[in-house]
Formats: structure tokens, sequence, C-alpha cells
């Protein structure tokens, strides 16, 4: 079948790709800067050529067939990678500042984040930002396929610290949170076989939660047997809040919901929630000024945060580490 296939032309498939993107030939020649006859012909030869149909017309727009699915993923790909290849070459030449692109863990939306970035749009308010919130695993492999510029994450390996570099930021104090009202709540003191009888809720199903694990490996207990996943920290606190479910998230991301008194923080006394929140770079990667400045908010945002948690006079630095490889850190806890 390979034999039989012939080259397929990058270019029809990133015509094909603006025309399932924009739902007609029509708005994907304005995009792609075509005449709607040539783009058209384009595609009615890459059909010819692989002897298939890549999508049909219907009273909704252009929708791609299984075959035109396959070929649009792999297309995505290509668009995505010449994107960035553009978007490098102009970083490099320096020209014109081109948008800071940050990947960021969703617990840290709430609170650290938004505080950094107001203190940081003061110094650059007309140079553009984008920020995506990821698990953990999804900032590190985007961080290698240079989705993002740096990324804004914990100190735990997935076997990927080759041709990465970290520096420590803050530490992060975790809590098992639980509903106002939560028989649990009054405990003077609960442990971990008490907690993993009721059910959690998760961030991701990509992979168990991570500082969750090992704080149970290391106590020998078994993981709970109920889970349920939720996809934004905002619907994993409402679930909370409203059954019976148990959490780990960190303090800052629920410190209004149990100033207000809606969730309630379970006592629990276990090193392993604590975690160190990093700076994650590419080994070579040469961060601007305006990324720099960028991490600097998010580093005196978190330590402020963290040393209030402590009950440490502001502007003190405590616990504070150096540049390490992922290796480093790995390998050296």
């Amino acid at each position: 079948m390979q034999d039989l296939l012939p080259k397929i032309d990058p270019r029809k498939l990133l015509y094909l790709a603006a025309i399932i993107d924009h739902g007609s030939l029509k708005g994907a020649a304005r995009a792609v800067d075509v005449t709607q006859p040539a783009l058209s012909r384009s595609i009615k030869r890459l059909e010819s050529e692989l002897g298939i149909k890549v999508f049909v017309r219907s009273s909704k727009g252009v929708v791609p067939t299984a075959m035109g699915e396959i070929l649009y993923c792999h297309a995505r790909l290509i668009r995505d990678a010449l994107n960035l290849a553009e978007r490098e070459l102009l970083n490099a030449w320096g020209s014109a500042p081109v948008a800071v692109r940050v990947g960021s863990l969703p617990s840290l939306a709430s609170s650290v984040m938004p505080l950094a970035l107001k203190r940081w749009e003061e110094l650059y308010p007309h140079r553009e930002l984008q920020i995506v919130e990821c698990p953990q695993i999804d900032l590190l492999v985007g961080l290698l396929r240079r989705e993002f510029d740096f990324v804004i994450g914990f100190t735990e390996c997935y076997d990927l610290e080759e041709g990465l570099r970290q520096r420590v930021l803050f530490r992060d104090q975790l809590l098992v949170i639980a509903r106002d009202g939560h028989p649990l709540c009054d405990r003077q003191e609960v442990d971990w076989p008490t907690l993993v009888g009721f059910p959690w809720v998760f961030p991701t199903a990509r992979r168990s939660h991570a500082i969750l694990d090992a704080a149970l490996r290391a106590a020998k207990v078994p993981p709970p047997e109920n889970v349920t996943v939720c996809g934004s920290v905002t619907l994993l606190k409402s679930v909370v809040a409203n059954s019976d479910h148990l959490a780990v998230l960190p303090a800052h991301a629920v410190q209004e919901e149990l100033a207000s008194g809606r969730l309630c923080s379970l006592r629990i006394d276990d090193a392993a929630l604590h975690r160190n929140i990093a700076l994650f770079f590419r080994e070579g990667y040469q961060l601007d000024q305006a990324s720099r400045d960028l991490v600097a908010s998010v580093e005196s945002v978190g330590q402020g945060i963290s040393q209030i948690r402590a009950g440490l006079p502001p502007g003190s630095h405590e616990n504070i580490l150096p540049d390490l490889s992922l290796a480093d850190i790995c390998h050296n806890p």
C-alpha cells in the first residue's frame, strides 16, 4: 500500500486544513490568499492523486470524511510546525517582539498567575502574551515541541529531563479539601486510610495525582477506588463543595473558598503535601527581558503567598534553590 501512495504535497494539506477550519472554500481562500477556483482545483488534484474523498458539503458547511479527518490531523501538525518555525526566526532576527507563549499549571490560574500578570502588564502594556493551562506532562511535552517559550510547573520528573532545565521559584503547600460540614471537617487529625475511604476528585484522567500517589505510597495505603475526573480547577472545587468528595489543591487556589467557609482544609500532617513550583525552559534557550520580568513577577507573587501561609516576614527568602537540570532533581531529590 505504501508503494502505491504518491508523495503528498504539503501545501495541499495546508489548504485542506484551512477549508475544514473555516467550513467553506470561500473563507479558506481568503485565509490562505488564493482564489477560490485555484483552491478548489488543488483539493480536486489531492483527491485524484490519493483516490479518496477528503470532505463533503452539507447544510452546515464543509465536513471532512474519515480519510479527510486523518489528513487534517497531520495537516494541523505541519501548519503548527511552520508557524513555530516562523515565530522562532522572527524572534532570532529581533526585528519585532513576538508574543510570549507560556504554559502554566491550572492550579496556578486562580491567584498566582493573575497577580503576576497584573504586575507584568504594567511594564509591558503592548506586548502580546499567550498563556495555556495544561497538566504537568502536557507542559513538558509542549515545551520540548517548542509550543511554549517556557512553562511554570512543579518539580516532578516524567522521564523527559533530557534537553530541559529548571529553576525553582517558590514552595507550594497542598491541602486536602472538603466541603463545609463534611464528616471529617471537625476531626483534630485524619490519616490516609480514612481519607481514601471517601470519593475523590482528580484534575485529569491522563495520569493519577502525583502528589497524592507519593503520599499514599509512603503510607502504604492503596489509592481511592471512587474517583471523579474534572477538567478544570473551578469545576473540581464545585464538585467538592457540593458533595462528600475530597481533593488535593494548593492553598493559594482555595484561599477564597476557605475564607468564605465554603470549603474546609482537613488536618493531616504529611511532608508529601509540599512541592516546588519551577520555571522550565529548553537547554540553551535565552529568555528575553520581558520573559525574565514575567518569571520574576511569578516568583515574587508565589513567594509572597507562600510566606504569608507560613507566617514568615514578607520579603524573606526561604528554601530558594539554585538552577538545576531536571536530571539533578530526579536523581538528587
